[in-house]
């Protein structure tokens, strides 16, 4: 399978999260796994063009609430639209179990007993310093995370959680791809074929 993980950071927070503030949004750093050769991939705003034929060509995308926010941001800067990709938002699953959202850090420390090295709100701190080299390694580090807690919960079927009184509580996941790979996004087409794929074919 041609899978990526990904994820992205933003130079501002100062935007709303609907659809007319996401489309205020600014690209800082893109990191990209790429399942096909296993490596990890950064990029910049002014290098978003080699991101995409890594996007076209995958089977599947994968992150944590890429569809409400990784996604639409991206969009910003393509010329079709990334949501009717293939794709696997894990916090869609999670709260298709629970009833509600978990943070992908607690889902970390429950799972994986790791924790995110920062968050988004330093990141753009960051940005603002011009220190762009720590926001490389934070999104890695939460590329890296994502992609352990998709290959744990692909592997063992389920994931785990501390509710409100410490203990460790397990559900249920399957991150499985379907029989007909098609867009999560609700109402996405199941084909690429509306795309305006960059590459040439």
């Amino acid at each position: 399978m041609s899978e990526l993980v990904f994820d992205i950071e933003t130079q501002t927070a100062d935007f709303g999260f609907d659809e007319a503030g996401l489309k205020k949004a600014r690209v800082s750093v893109v990191v990209v796994y790429d399942y096909a050769d296993g490596q990890y991939k950064t990029f910049m705003e002014e290098n978003m063009a080699e991101l995409w034929p890594l996007f076209e060509k995958a089977d599947r995308v994968i992150g944590y609430n890429i569809v409400h926010f990784d996604l639409p941001v991206l969009n910003n800067y393509y010329s079709g639209d990334l949501l009717k990709l293939p794709n696997l938002d894990l916090i869609l699953p999670v709260k298709e179990a629970l009833g509600f959202r978990l943070k992908l850090n607690d889902i970390a420390k429950a799972t994986l007993k790791v924790e995110k090295s920062a968050d988004g709100l330093q990141a753009v701190r960051w940005w603002a310093e011009g220190n762009v080299e720590d926001i490389k390694k934070y999104c890695a580090q939460d590329v890296k995370v994502t992609k352990e807690i998709y290959e744990f919960g692909k592997k063992n079927k389920q994931l785990f959680y501390n509710n409100l009184s410490g203990d460790l509580i397990p559900f249920g996941v399957n991150f499985d791809m379907p029989a007909t790979p098609s867009a999560t996004a609700p109402g996405a087409p199941s084909s690429t074929g509306s795309l305006n794929l960059t590459l040439p074919f």
